[in-house]
């Protein structure tokens, strides 16, 4: 996977600073690398795109949908500058990518749509069809960008003045293509009241919350204390929190939603404190046809994850070490509440609220 090294990028990531796609060429920013580098990826194939995603150089529900929808649209572009079939290699790219990852549903949904674009065309001249494919792409992406301001803009009301927002993991422009869910709700709270501060769990074992999250804060100026996952409770305890906050890769039909790992234990937490606990997401993450979160596949990644890190330049685990690494947990919507999509603040019934948008 070719990688060059950027300049400084502006303060306030653009959409396009996050993934963007070419003709030809998907380019992103590796989020592997922060925030001690920003480095550019520059994806010219299918399984570059594969690999992108699996391994984490771009990650969050919406931006890799994003990700797969360019995806698709790459390889119809590359095979038809080679002489190929697009409609073949469209197809052939979105059977791989969409099972990058399991978990978040926006990824199945956005190479669904485009492969569905495939069948619809299958009359079309190849250059019309790789150009609907690019565009639908590129549309997808702005749309995203759309629904999380909107996200942002309902959220913000249910802060109060002097907000202490507890979020996990990362949910900001690098998790969304642009501008963030529970992250962008923060950064909304912030701009109607400049006293709103954030709490950032570091989110383990890979650190999203930790790398990411404060990166993307520190550009945005807002104030935050990042915290180990297993302060949250000392500091809900202690009035230091007055609402958490996050993401989602699924929400099933009654509610449950599917998260980074730790979310399910913050909820617990905060409801043992009456805090609220609110999940933001696009509607492009609720997926009416799973039940229930019992319903949800859960990721397992690399017992390596969690038994190769280091502490003081030694590993903190022997090297055989059994190891569990769920990616996500559910949180029962019993513990939500609210769930706030770019269509409002849905309450429960779930069951009732998000099917009617």
């Amino acid at each position: 996977m070719p990688s060059s090294a950027t300049g400084a990028p502006p303060k306030e990531l653009r959409p396009r600073d996050v993934i963007d796609l070419g003709e030809g060429v998907i380019t992103l920013l590796d989020q592997r690398a922060l925030p001690s580098q920003e480095r550019r990826l520059s994806l010219t194939s299918t399984g570059e795109v594969v690999e992108a995603i699996a391994t984490l150089a771009i990650r969050g529900a919406p931006a890799i949908g994003i990700a797969g929808a360019m995806g698709v649209a790459l390889a119809a572009r590359r095979a038809l500058e080679a002489g190929e079939d697009p409609m073949e290699a469209a197809l052939a790219a979105g059977a791989a990518i969409r099972v990058a990852r399991p978990t978040a549903v926006n990824l199945a949904w956005a190479v669904d749509a485009q492969v569905a674009r495939v069948h619809e065309a299958s009359s079309a001249e190849p250059n019309r069809l790789v150009s609907e494919l690019e565009g639908a792409a590129r549309a997808l992406h702005e749309a995203e960008v759309q629904r999380c301001e909107q996200i942002g803009a309902h959220g913000r009301t249910l802060m109060g003045r002097g907000a202490r927002i507890l979020t996990h993991c990362n949910t900001g422009a690098l998790a969304t293509g642009g501008y963030g869910t529970a992250l962008g709700i923060i950064r909304a709270a912030h701009e109607a009241d400049s006293t709103v501060r954030a709490v950032v769990d570091e989110t383990r074992p890979l650190l999203q919350g930790a790398r990411l999250t404060t990166w993307e804060l520190d550009r945005l100026g807002i104030t935050y204390t990042l915290i180990c996952d297993n302060m949250a409770a000392a500091l809900m305890a202690d009035g230091r929190v007055s609402n958490v906050v996050v993401g989602a890769d699924r929400i099933a039909a009654n509610g449950d939603a599917a998260n980074k790992i730790g979310t399910y234990g913050l909820a617990v937490i905060a409801r043992a404190h009456d805090v609220p606990f609110y999940v933001a997401a696009p509607t492009s993450t609720v997926d009416l046809s799973t039940p229930t979160g019992r319903d949800i596949a859960i990721e397992e990644r690399r017992a390596d994850e969690v038994r190769g890190l280091e502490l003081h330049g030694r590993p903190i685990a022997p090297a055989d070490a059994p190891v569990a690494n769920p990616a996500f947990d559910v949180t029962p919507a019993h513990l939500i509440a609210a769930i706030i999509t770019e269509r409002g603040v849905q309450r429960p019934p779930y069951e009732r609220s998000l099917a009617a948008g």
